[in-house]
């Protein structure tokens, strides 16, 4: 996979300007805002993280649902997508048409820096499959590339600092890497009933419900791994409820932190991007 070459990317970090996407799963492998810090003495130019993009692409799944008649399934996973292309094609059809919100961020951050690289760091395979499809993602580091990258520099103990994302700021999708993060904060009220959506994480569940579907269900909130992306293969290797943990108190701390308006993620700098296909 030529866009997950460490070797390189390490090498263009020392004369390129380079963006790091970084997803809010981050939180159960590495200590924010250390990160940002760790990041920076790396050689990145820019830290962003993907909650504004999640932001959006929950604008494009409300506006979908409010009129569809029919079962939509969230794509926000690659590794369901790949699932149902490959084991039920008649699902295909019902897999919602809009960005994941790697792809999104991806998206914004080539138009509002248009220089720079970007490089997504992953918890998973399907994530560096679907990063090495995109022409929006440069480059992909896995989060245990990143503690070994991080262990080989000598960054492992550096002072985190007072430092926060560079622009696009967003709270509440923070809870976007847990199982229902995507239905629990789309605002679906009003929308859809809560008994015609249904969140399942691991994709044995998720083919269990596929092979025997509950035709009262509407929107599918799905993830290929147990927890959503904070159970992906790369991601360390403690339980699931302590990584869930650590999420919930990333978002409690988020909500506390006064973020200059500046940083903010607003839909104007997306103005001119389509995040559907």
């Amino acid at each position: 996979m030529p866009k997950n070459n460490i070797e390189l990317i390490l090498k263009e970090l020392k004369h390129k300007k380079m963006v790091a996407l970084v997803a809010p799963s981050f939180v159960a492998d590495f200590e924010y805002p250390k990160i940002i810090t760790q990041l920076e003495m790396l050689g990145f130019d820019k830290v962003v993280e993907l909650t504004f993009g999640a932001k959006l692409v929950n604008r494009e799944y409300h506006r979908i649902l409010r009129t569809s008649k029919e079962l939509v399934i969230a794509t926000v996973c690659p590794g369901i997508v790949e699932v149902v292309n490959k084991n039920y094609p008649k699902y295909k059809k019902n897999l919602i048409k809009v960005d994941s919100p790697m792809i999104a961020m991806a998206k914004i951050c080539k138009k509002i820096y248009p220089k720079h690289k970007t490089v997504f760091l992953s918890p998973c395979d399907y994530k560096k499959i679907e990063a090495s499809k995109s022409s929006y993602v440069d480059y992909v580091i896995d989060y245990e590339q990143l503690r070994k990258i991080f262990k080989d520099k000598n960054l492992e103990n550096v002072k985190e600092g007072k430092k926060i994302f560079d622009r696009f700021y967003n709270d509440y999708t923070k809870i976007y890497p847990l199982a229902g993060g995507l239905s629990k904060t789309a605002h679906l009220s009003g929308i859809i009933k809560p008994s015609e959506i249904k969140h399942i994480d691991g994709i044995t569940k998720v083919m269990q419900f596929l092979k025997k579907p509950d035709k009262k269900i509407k929107f599918l909130d799905v993830n290929f791994c147990e927890g959503g992306c904070i159970g992906g293969l790369h991601t360390c290797k403690i339980p699931i409820a302590q990584k869930k943990k650590k999420v919930i108190a990333y978002l409690n701390k988020a909500k506390r932190e006064k973020i200059p308006l500046p940083r903010r993620g607003t839909f104007e700098k997306a103005e001119g991007l389509k995040f559907n296909y």
